[in-house]
């Protein structure tokens, strides 16, 4: 029992060091190139930059940034609300639709493999053809205007919206499941790496548990309930963090255009700061309240 024990500590041992060695490069340029920017930008939250000839010059203000973005601007405090609830609505229906893609490619079908490289595409990609083709792209513009053309501005959604606003049903819940339906491209193309985290978990499912619990008369929804989801749940936690962080960096989130705009525009880079840190604060606080929830129900097993 002792040399049984002690050779599962050494493959831990050897499991620890390989993810370390693995996320080296990560750590070495975070220390080299991040630590340094992160604290100026910390320090500048707290000061008014005046601008010279090829330098700046922060001035210590204290807390005055944080009293201006809170106080007076108009704007700030309304747009990080909102893009905090967005990004809860946004990032929950990405966490459902690439849940339930994966079990569907997880399943054996003809094409399979071309099916999931369908899905792959939009990571593999990401970084410059399918960015192109998201903004400034004539062809996509013209073929969205050909639809919108071809069906008279007819939208079921909407139409839907209209009768369930007009019966009084749940109008404000329904508005922002249609949000999301008109925007399932987006939703599609931000679960990539999130279906492949599921799969991967899926994978790990020996197919015994699932005859086993056929044999006991489990229906399908029963060892989705029971097998699945338990077995996948540490999945779930580290699914939510990279969907909220990847949320956070999308290139029309609000709050990341206004510090933009305060920056370069108005050329107020410790107020840019404060804004900066203030988000990034909130973020951080979401995450660590989210994760805490999630991971009071996350299965862990050997």
């Amino acid at each position: 029992m002792k040399k049984r024990k002690n050779k599962l500590e050494g493959l831990q041992k050897r499991k620890a060091i390989a993810g370390y060695l693995f996320i080296s490069p990560f750590i070495v340029g975070f220390l080299v190139f991040m630590v340094k920017p992160l604290f100026q930008s910390l320090y500048m939250s707290f000061c008014e930059v005046e601008l010279g000839a090829g330098n700046f010059n922060p001035v210590w203000t204290g807390l005055e940034n944080m009293k201006y973005i809170f106080t007076v601007d108009p704007d700030y405090t309304r747009l990080l609300t909102e893009e905090l609830g967005r990004m809860f609505l946004y990032s929950f229906a990405i966490i459902v639709f690439s849940f339930f893609v994966s079990l569907i490619l997880n399943q054996k079908f003809k094409g399979r493999a071309l099916v999931r490289a369908i899905f792959f595409l939009p990571v593999i990609l990401a970084s410059g053809v399918i960015l192109g083709l998201e903004t400034d792209n004539q062809l996509m513009d013209t073929l969205a205007q050909q639809i919108e053309e071809t069906t008279s501005g007819i939208s079921v959604t909407d139409a839907l919206e209209t009768i369930l606003r007009t019966a009084g049903v749940g109008t404000r819940a329904f508005e922002k499941v249609f949000e999301i339906i008109d925007n399932i491209y987006d939703v599609a193309i931000a679960s990539g790496i999130q279906i492949i985290i599921f799969l991967s978990g899926l994978q790990t499912i020996s197919s015994s548990m699932y005859e086993a619990a056929d044999i006991e008369g489990c229906t399908k929804w029963e060892s989705l309930w029971k097998i699945t989801f338990p077995m996948i749940s540490s999945m779930f936690l580290v699914n939510w963090i990279y969907t909220v962080i990847d949320f956070c960096m999308r290139s029309d989130n609000e709050v990341i255009e206004k510090i933009q705009e305060v920056m370069i525009d108005q050329m107020r880079y410790g107020r840019a700061s404060a804004m900066s840190w203030v988000y990034f604060i909130v973020i951080l606080a979401f995450i660590g309240l989210s994760s805490f929830i999630i991971s009071k129900r996350v299965y862990y097993y050997d």
